[in-house]
C-alpha cells in the first residue's frame, strides 16, 4: 500500500500547499495521538516531544500540532527551537511515546513539514506510518480526557552534555581555531557551546535567526560564506550544519570542501586503526567510488543503500553494522546515537583529527575521491531503464572503458521529472564525455 503523505524523511512541502496547512497538522497531531493510545501498553496518559527549527511558519504549525495532540489526550512537552537528532536523543531519554520535529531540513524558509520519531529516537515503520494514515481520513473527535502542556526548560543543556558525553575522558579542542555555520537553523545556540566547551576557540557565522535566513547562502548546502571566514580567521578549519542539524560539512583551512564520504572514510579509517574493529560501513548509490575503493584498501566491508538515511539505515541493522552516511554529510554513527547528528558526526571526525595529530586537509588526502559528473535528463516519455536495449549497450561500452576503475549510475530522480545520469572514474576528461554521452542516450530513449 503506497504511503499518501509520508516520504522517506517524514512530510515535507510548500507552506500554504499540500498538507503543510495548520488544518493538516491540527489533524495530523490528532491522528497520531489516536495510533500512539491504541498502542500504550498502560493506562498513563502518551507524553510527546515538540521540537522544531528556526523557520518563522514554525510557531504557526506547532500550535496547530499541540492542539491536535492535546486533543486526542496526549500531552505535550515543547522545546523550542531545537536540532533534529536533539529531539530524537530526548525522546529516548524521556521515554516519551514519540518525538516531533517540525523542520524542512535543509531547505529554504518558504518550507516545511515535520519528522516523527517512536520512543527508541528511530523513525517510525512503514506499518505505523500507514496506521496514521488511514487515521488521518476518519473525523477529528475531541478526548473527554484531555491532554496538557509544558515546557522543558533545560532541553538545551541536556543536550549539550549528551554530545560533551561521546567524547573519551580527558579530550580537548584546546589550541584549534574553528569557524562555525549553524545555518542560521536550530544549532544556532547549540553547536557554539559545545565546541566551546570542549576547548576550542569558536568563530560563529549564521547564528542570527530572523525566521526567514534559515539555510539562506549559508549551511552545509552552501558553503562558500564559511570557506570564506575560514581562511579571513587563518582558522585551521570549518564546519558547517544544516537547518535542522542532521548533516554536516567540513572545509580544511585552506577552504577546500571535505563532503560527508571523505568525514565518513576519516571515521571508519580511525575506528580500524585506533579502535581495533570497524565491521563494516554503508553507504549509498551516490557514494563516491573512491569512497569504495578506499574501505577495500582497509580491508572494511562496504554496502550501497539507497538515497536516504532511512534506507542506510535499514542497511547498518541488516549487516549489524554501527556506521554509515551519505555524500551530502548525513552519517549516522549508531553506537553514539540513533540517527543522523551534524554535531555527533562533527565531534567524531575531531577526535580523529586530534588523535591523529594531523590537519584536516592533509588526513583527507588518504581517500583518493574520484571525479564524478551527473547530468539531469529531462524526460517526457517514463522507460524503464533496465530493459531498454540502446541505454543497456551504452552503459556496458562506458563500464568498459573505464576498466573497472569507475562505475556508471542511472536512476530515476524521487522529486523532479529526470533521470539522473552519473559517471565516475580516475580520469575527469574520460568521465565528462562518457557522461554526455550517456545522457544523449538516454535523452533519445525518453524523448
Amino acid at each position: 500500500m503506497a504511503r499518501k503523505y509520508f516520504g522517506t524523511d517524514g512530510i515535507r512541502g510548500r507552506v500554504g500547499e499540500g498538507a503543510i496547512t495548520p488544518e493538516f497538522f491540527l489533524q495530523f497531531g490528532w491522528a497520531v495521538g489516536q495510533v500512539l493510545n491504541r498502542h500504550r501498553e498502560d493506562d498513563e496518559p502518551c507524553k510527546v516531544l515538540i521540537g522544531k527549527d528556526t523557520r518563522i511558519s514554525g510557531y504557526m504549525f506547532e500550535s496547530a500540532l499541540q492542539a491536535g495532540l492535546i486533543s486526542a489526550g496526549v500531552d505535550v512537552v515543547l522545546l523550542g527551537p531545537m536540532p533534529t537528532p536533539a529531539v530524537a536523543y530526548l525522546t529516548r531519554t524521556f521515554q516519551a511515546c514519540a518525538g516531533f520535529v517540525i523542520s524542512a531540513s535543509h531547505n529554504p524558509y518558504h518550507d516545511n513539514g515535520i519528522k516523527l520519531f517512536n520512543t527508541e529516537g528511530v523513525k517510525l515503520t512503514d506499518e505505523l506510518e500507514l496506521e496514521i494514515e488511514a487515521q488521518l481520513e476518519q473525523t477529528m473527535t475531541m478526548s473527554k480526557d484531555l491532554g496538557k502542556a509544558s515546557r522543558l526548560s533545560d532541553a538545551n543543556g541536556r543536550y549539550i552534555e549528551f554530545c560533551k558525553g561521546t567524547m573519551p575522558w580527558g579530550f580537548s579542542l584546546h589550541g584549534l581555531n574553528i569557524v562555525l555555520d549553524c545555518a542560521n537553523g536550530a544549532t544556532y545556540h547549540l553547536a557554539p557551546k559545545v565546541f566551546a566547551e570542549l576547548g576550542a576557540h569558536v568563530t560563529s557565522i549564521g547564528v542570527e535567526p530572523n525566521g526567514h535566513n534559515i539555510n539562506l547562502e549559508c549551511g552545509a548546502t552552501k558553503l562558500n560564506q564559511l570557506q570564506k571566514k575560514v581562511l579571513e580567521e587563518d582558522a585551521d578549519l570549518g564546519i558547517a550544519f544544516d537547518g535542522d542539524g542532521d548533516r554536516v560539512m567540513f572545509v580544511d583551512h585552506k577552504g577546500e570542501i571535505v563532503d560527508g564520504d571523505q568525514l565518513l572514510y576519516i571515521i571508519a579509517s580511525f575506528r580500524k586503526k585506533y579502535e581495533g574493529v570497524c565491521e563494516g560501513v554503508v553507504g549509498t548509490l551516490m557514494t563516491n567510488f573512491g569512497f569504495e575503493m578506499g574501505m577495500k584498501n582497509l580491508g572494511i566491508p562496504f554496502d550501497r543503500a539507497k538515497v536516504g538515511d532511512r534506507y542506510v539505515i535499514e542497511s547498518m541493522k541488516k549487516n549489524n553494522w554501527h556506521i554509515g552516511g551519505e555524500s551530502s554529510g548525513h552519517i549516522v554513527c549508531s553506537d553514539v546515537t540513533t540517527t543522523g547528528d551534524g554535531i555527533i558526526s562533527a565531534l567524531q571526525v575531531m577526535k580523529a583529527l586530534v588523535t591523529e595529530k594531523e590537519c584536516l586537509h592533509d588526513i583527507k588526502q588518504n581517500m583518493q575521491k574520484l571525479p564524478q559528473v551527473m547530468i539531469n535528463v529531462p524526460v517526457k516519455n517514463a522507460i524503464k531503464l533496465d530493459e531498454n536495449t540502446s541505454i543497456k549497450q551504452a552503459i556496458d561500452a562506458a563500464e568498459s572503458q573505464m576498466e573497472g576503475k569507475g562505475r556508471v549510475l542511472l536512476r530515476p530522480s524521487g522529486t523532479e521529472p529526470v533521470i539522473r545520469v552519473m559517471v565516475e572514474g580516475q580520469h575527469h576528461d574520460l568521465v565528462s564525455r562518457l557522461a554526455k554521452e550517456l545522457a544523449e542516450v538516454v535523452g533519445k530513449a525518453v524523448a
